[in-house]
């Protein structure tokens, strides 16, 4: 079994090149996906979330409503620091449940924040970086619903910055003016070389 690393600033691909190793057999592990199931609706971390920052964060469905935790959040690190330490433990246990359910030889895990975190490096045994300009960044991520230019480059600013990913990196995918089918290209040459070492 190999264990690799994915990682990536917002709007680099990251998601894209993750739905390519899932298509060629990889076991896909997302930890942004497992965060938000535990913050949805029922998830394991309302409760806590709720006695920890109040009623007001919790919206109408009775999920974190996510738009003002993320404001809340990128004004201030000690916050973020609250909202991590509940959903971290809970992600980590949920993510080698999943990793421990599949036989696949090759194990991908989405993890954002894999630089960031400090612990993650010595689980995985490479580490993927997507890689783009921050110019591409904020374009692609100003598109998304409830996204300004603004909003980007704040979560930019508290991400790690590129040259501390590509510093952890075993392989990096320039992901700034190539196509689909290039970018395609790139992830089946890094998977047939992957699975040979598994």
């Amino acid at each position: 079994m190999l264990r690799i690393g994915l990682t990536g600033g917002i709007g680099s691909g990251k998601s894209t090149v993750a739905a390519m190793l899932a298509a060629l057999g990889a076991a896909v592990i997302d930890t942004d996906a497992i965060a938000r199931q535990l913050a949805q609706p029922g998830g394991a971390a309302i409760p806590v979330i709720r006695e920890a920052f109040g009623d007001e964060f919790i919206d109408a469905t009775g999920g974190m409503d996510r738009e003002r935790m993320r404001s809340l959040v990128f004004a201030d690190a000690s916050t973020r620091r609250r909202l991590e330490g509940i959903l971290h433990p809970m992600i980590g246990i949920e993510t080698e449940r999943q990793s421990a359910l599949s036989a696949a030889p090759v194990k991908v895990f989405d993890v954002p924040l894999l630089v960031e975190s400090g612990h993650w490096r010595d689980r995985v045994d490479r580490v993927l970086v997507v890689d783009c300009s921050e110019t591409t960044q904020i374009e692609r991520v100003a598109q998304r619903p409830g996204w300004t230019m603004d909003t980007a480059r704040a979560v930019i600013a508290q991400q790690a910055s590129r040259d501390a990913r590509r510093a952890c990196a075993d392989a990096v995918i320039a992901n700034d003016d190539i196509t689909t089918a290039e970018l395609a290209a790139e992830v089946r040459d890094l998977w047939g070389r992957w699975c040979a070492m598994a």
